[in-house]
């Protein structure tokens, strides 16, 4: 009896693995995007800033073998723009993003990661309040890194805690005058919930 009960949790345990090859991991996160600003040029003089925003975050993680996967990171946020602190406007960027993962203990009650790849960023629906006819370029490609855990809380389901850098630039315009480079570089920190499918 006890080496049939034996057996009959292993096999759960084996079932039940955790993260193997195969398997399809969903994210469900609250997110803080906050800019990690830098500006030169007109924008250095006018001292302009992006605020942070916190927003909600979906992931998909594919598992190619038991301890690497590819996920892919959607979500969108909106940022004020400021100049010496007063508000001049706002931006909405979205930057989907692909990291390439590696995960130390898949199948444990621990199990840490880390990730790098590229995002690919729109910036859209600019709001101008500065009267200087701002524009941005609405394309920016550039590196991701990514640390996170997954801590599991039933069989199915787990509480993830990430954090990502993302490199954003855009050239602005004022009037259709070059006036600097606006490198957001989000740092995105993030809680969440996730399971297997």
């Amino acid at each position: 009896m006890k080496k049939l009960a034996i057996a009959a949790l292993a096999t759960l345990l084996t079932t039940n693995a955790f993260a193997a090859q195969g398997d399809i991991l969903a994210r469900f996160r609250v997110a803080n995007v906050n800019p990690q600003t830098s500006v030169d040029k007109t924008l250095q003089t006018l001292k302009v800033d992006v605020k942070d925003d916190t927003i909600p975050e979906v992931d998909f993680t594919y598992m190619l073998t038991n301890n690497v996967g590819v996920e892919l990171i959607l979500g969108t946020s909106k940022h004020t723009l400021t100049a010496g602190g007063a508000d001049i406007g706002s931006v909405k960027v979205l930057p989907p993003t692909v990291t390439a993962q590696y995960h130390f203990n898949p199948q444990g009650d621990f199990r840490p990661y880390v990730g790098a790849g590229l995002n690919y960023t729109r910036l859209y629906s600019l709001k101008d309040k500065s009267g200087l006819k701002l524009s941005v370029d609405k394309n920016s490609f550039g590196p991701a890194l990514q640390a996170g855990i997954d801590l599991p809380l039933t069989k199915d389901v787990f509480l993830n805690l990430d954090i990502k850098k993302i490199w954003i630039k855009t050239k602005v315009k004022a009037g259709g005058a070059d006036v600097g480079t606006l490198d957001i570089n989000p740092l995105v920190t993030s809680v969440g919930i996730g399971t297997k499918f």
